[in-house]
C-alpha cells in the first residue's frame, strides 16, 4: 500500500511545486504592472477617448470604481504576459506522462493556441475597437452626452478580448478533432457552407450589435476555418491523410 501511495504523493508534490512557480511568475509580473495601472488603462481607453467629444472622459459612477478598474486591467495584463509561463508550468507537469509523438504534436499546437490568442486581442484592439467605437459615438443623439464608465468600459473591453482571442483558437481546435479521429479533414471541407453560417451566427452574438464588429470577426474566422482544414491535413500521419482525403 505504501509503494503505490508514494508515486501519487510525489505527482501532489509536483504539482504543487508548479503551481508555486505559477503564481509566482504572475505576482512577480502583476508587482512590476501596479505602479503602471493608471497609463495603462489610459492606453486601453485611448481607441475611445479620441473619439470622444471635446470636454467628455470616462467617468467612474462608483466612488471606488477609478480606483479598482486600473486594478482589474492591471491583474488581466499581468495573467495576458504571464500566460506562456503559466502554460510552460502546466506541459512541465503533464509531458512526463505524454508519448513521444504526443509530445511532438502537443508543443506545437500549445505555441500557436497562445500566438493565436495574442493574434485575437491585437486584432480587437488595433482593429475592432476603433471601428466599433467610431460607430457607436457617431450613430448617438445630439442630446445625449457619451460618457461611459470606467468598469463598464474595462468589462467590454476585456469580454471583446476574450470573444476574438478563443475565437482566434479555432483552427486549434478543429486540428485537436481530427487527431482524436472525431472528424477528418475531408469532412471539415465538406462542412464548410454550414461552418461559415455558424460563424456568422457565434459573430452576431458575441459582438456588439453593430454590422462591422461582426464582420470583423466572422471574416478572419472564415479564412481561420480553411487554416483549420490544412494544417489538420498536413499534421495528419501520411497515411491517414491520404484516406481521409480520399
Amino acid at each position: 500500500m505504501a509503494d503505490t501511495d508514494a508515486p501519487l504523493i510525489e505527482h501532489l508534490i509536483e504539482l504543487r511545486g508548479r503551481l508555486l512557480r505559477a503564481l509566482a511568475g504572475f505576482f512577480v509580473v502583476l508587482l512590476c504592472l501596479l505602479p503602471f495601472a493608471a497609463k495603462l488603462y489610459g492606453w486601453l481607453a485611448q481607441p475611445l477617448t479620441s473619439l470622444l467629444p471635446a470636454g467628455q472622459s470616462i467617468i467612474a459612477t462608483n466612488p471606488a470604481g477609478a480606483f479598482f478598474a486600473p486594478l482589474k486591467l492591471a491583474m488581466f495584463c499581468a495573467l495576458f504576459i504571464s500566460m506562456p509561463w503559466l502554460l510552460y508550468q502546466t506541459w512541465a507537469f503533464v509531458a512526463p506522462a505524454l508519448y513521444a509523438r504526443e509530445k511532438r504534436l502537443a508543443l506545437p499546437l500549445l505555441a500557436s493556441a497562445v500566438a493565436l490568442f495574442y493574434a485575437g486581442c491585437a486584432f480587437a484592439f488595433l482593429l475592432v475597437l476603433p471601428a466599433v467605437f467610431h460607430f457607436l459615438t457617431s450613430f448617438g443623439a445630439d442630446v445625449i452626452a457619451v460618457t461611459p464608465d470606467a468598469g463598464a468600459y474595462l468589462d467590454f473591453v476585456l469580454a471583446l478580448f476574450l470573444a476574438f482571442g478563443l475565437s482566434f483558437e479555432l483552427p486549434v481546435a478543429m486540428v485537436i478533432l481530427v487527431l482524436l479521429g472525431w472528424v477528418s479533414p475531408a469532412q471539415l471541407k465538406e462542412a464548410r457552407g454550414y461552418a461559415v453560417v455558424g460563424i456568422f451566427v457565434i459573430a452576431a452574438i458575441v459582438t456588439p450589435p453593430d454590422v462591422i464588429s461582426q464582420l470583423m470577426l466572422a471574416i478572419p474566422m472564415c479564412l481561420l476555418y480553411e487554416l483549420g482544414i490544412h494544417a489538420s491535413r498536413w499534421l495528419l500521419p501520411r497515411p491517414l491523410a491520404r484516406d481521409a482525403a480520399g
